[in-house]
């Protein structure tokens, strides 16, 4: 049997512009069916190789497969709706499968906008596709669809999901397999190194309202540090990798594997090869203040920090569970610690007006970090701030909502205006960080790196690719009050997935009520226990020091 997998070739201007990212899903689902038995699998990398639908129509009729599958984040769906439009016509024997986060919350409007889908994948992929791999082989598909746990799919009229499927549990027995990724395409700009992107844990324990990565993980799952540094010394061996992110949302949740995970690195003299890079909370750096400095040992160089917002008000609409003056410090800490420190912040909610985004400049320029990142707020269409915000959402073409286009348009300023208080952001921080710091302070490797990220800025900025300005046609100031972001206004939300939206909203607002009734019942309950409760010596029921009243609230 033969399997195709296809990565859609989307770009925005947004993260790619410090270099091409390896696909490590692909990695990750090829290693589950090579275990499985499969061995004829292919990789196109559409993105990476920035082919057009021709050339990937060309590639899909050349390799004749038996089941081609592909992945989307939201802003990609399109591109990855197209890829199986065009199976449809060059593979027709092809079962057509789409995986991703945007296909497992939207599959209701993934099927009605693209009915040629044969099957989504929901949820974590490895032993759900080799589920489906095997019977397509065995030729029980489509017989036992609903047998299988994690699909949706089209029956006639109807849109069908099968029970959900468990999270992996046994991480290590995921392997990997790297070799079917082109490595040497894949450049990290600011080292001028190959780059890779393991995953040491899954899920996240926290909520924070903008984001659905917990909703999709489900539950938070650590791998063993061993496995993760014996996956990594192969990256660095076998395939030349020089530096590597983890994919983790936030890999130091679990401080005493983290430190086991350092430490293994540190035993096996990987830092003297390889140097990394992490996203994380505030709140970790600050806890871990005093193994900063191990963690730089470690290889540790970049942090990028969810600082989210310069106003405590946005980070408690966030539910960042975090406050403005630890940012200030959790940054201090790590640029003590020579760790490179990129602040990230969410900008363009119904309340930005230029004198928040001013703020947020004068915060950053205060704070100090080495980089600094303003992102548009992106209302994920699965978030619970989505939910709370829908009412003020007037854009549904789900290819702009990549962190670099304004969706939302606050109340007291156009998208141009928002985009260009955004740029005059970047503009003032970098060009003061590129006369003033870069190229003076600290050591030869600091001055390389940061150097190597305004090397990776200029180069997206004349090429006019950084926040797709060019297909923006902004072009400074004087072009805010012209700019163009090309939504397509007619891509609208599905019925069934409003429906589906409907019913969610309804199922949420009975639990809260019943969780408000169960609370005045049990507070009915306890007034009438005590003041039916009696001393066992027949004595009047006193509170603390002998009164009849409780002390009150200060």
């Amino acid at each position: 049997m033969r399997i195709l997998f296809v990565h859609p070739n989307y770009r925005s201007g947004g993260a790619e512009i410090a270099g091409n990212w390896p696909p490590a899903w692909v990695a990750y689902l090829t290693g589950s069916l090579r275990e499985a038995g499969f061995d004829d699998i292919h990789f196109v990398d559409a993105m990476t190789n920035d082919l057009s639908d021709e050339e990937v129509a060309a590639r899909i009729e050349a390799i004749r497969p038996d089941a081609i599958g592909v992945t989307a984040i939201t802003p990609s769906i399109y591109k990855a709706e197209e890829i199986l439009k065009i199976a449809e016509e060059k593979a027709p024997q092809a079962v057509r499968i789409l995986g991703g986060i945007h296909a497992t919350f939207m599959y209701k409007q993934v099927l009605s906008e693209a009915p040629w889908v044969d099957v989504i994948v929901r949820g974590e992929g490895e032993e759900i596709v080799t589920e489906l791999m095997l019977a397509i082989e065995d030729g029980r598909w489509p017989d036992d669809r609903y047998k299988i746990k994690g699909l949706a799919f089209r029956d006639g009229e109807q849109i069908v999901a099968t029970e959900a499927a468990p999270t992996v549990k046994n991480l290590e027995g995921i392997k990997p397999d790297w070799s079917i990724l082109e490595w040497e395409k894949y450049i990290y700009i600011p080292l001028n190194t190959r780059v890779a992107i393991p995953n040491m844990a899954r899920g996240c324990p926290f909520t924070c309202s903008f984001c659905s990565q917990w909703k999709f993980w489900r539950d938070y799952r650590v791998r063993e540090p061993k496995a993760v540094v014996d996956e990594i010394e192969d990256l660095v061996e076998n395939h030349g990798v020089g530096f590597f992110i983890l994919a983790d949302e936030e890999p130091t949740i679990n401080r005493k594997k983290f430190v086991e995970f350092c430490q293994e690195l540190i035993d096996r003299d990987l830092p003297r090869r390889v140097q990394w890079g992490i996203n994380t909370r505030v709140t970790d750096i600050y806890r871990d203040r005093e193994l900063l400095s191990f963690y730089r040992e470690a290889g540790l160089v970049h942090v990028s920090l969810g600082t989210e917002a310069a106003a405590q008000m946005k980070l408690d609409q966030f539910n960042k569970e975090t406050k403005v003056e630890e940012n200030k410090q959790a940054i201090k800490l790590l640029r003590d610690a020579d760790i490179f420190v990129e602040a990230q912040f969410i900008v363009g909610l119904d309340n930005e007006t230029e004198e928040t985004l001013e703020e947020t400049y004068r915060m950053a320029w205060d704070w100090q970090p080495d980089l600094a990142n303003w992102a548009m707020y992106t209302p994920w269409p699965f978030t619970p701030l989505f939910q709370e915000l829908k009412d003020q959402v007037e854009i549904y073409d789900f290819s702009k909502y990549n962190f670099v286009t304004p969706i939302m348009k606050p109340a007291a300023m156009e998208r141009g205006e928002l985009l260009n208080g955004v740029m005059k952001n970047y503009r003032r921080f970098y060009m003061q960080k590129a006369l003033f710091h870069y190229p003076w302070r600290g050591t030869g490797y600091r001055r390389r790196y940061l150097l190597g990220c305004l090397k990776a800025f200029l180069k997206a900025g004349f090429a006019r690719t950084f926040y797709d300005l060019g297909k923006a046609g902004y072009w400074g100031p004087q072009s805010k009050d012209k700019v163009d972001f090309h939504f397509d206004e007619t891509r609208q939300i599905a019925e069934a997935q409003m429906e589906d939206w409907e019913a969610a909203a309804d199922r949420a607002a009975r639990a809260k009520e019943r969780r408000e009734a169960v609370r005045a019942q049990m507070k009915d309950r306890a007034e009438v226990r005590r003041e039916s409760f009696k001393m066992p010596n027949g004595a009047e029921v006193k509170a603390c020091g002998g009164g009849t009243e409780q002390m009150e609230d200060a």
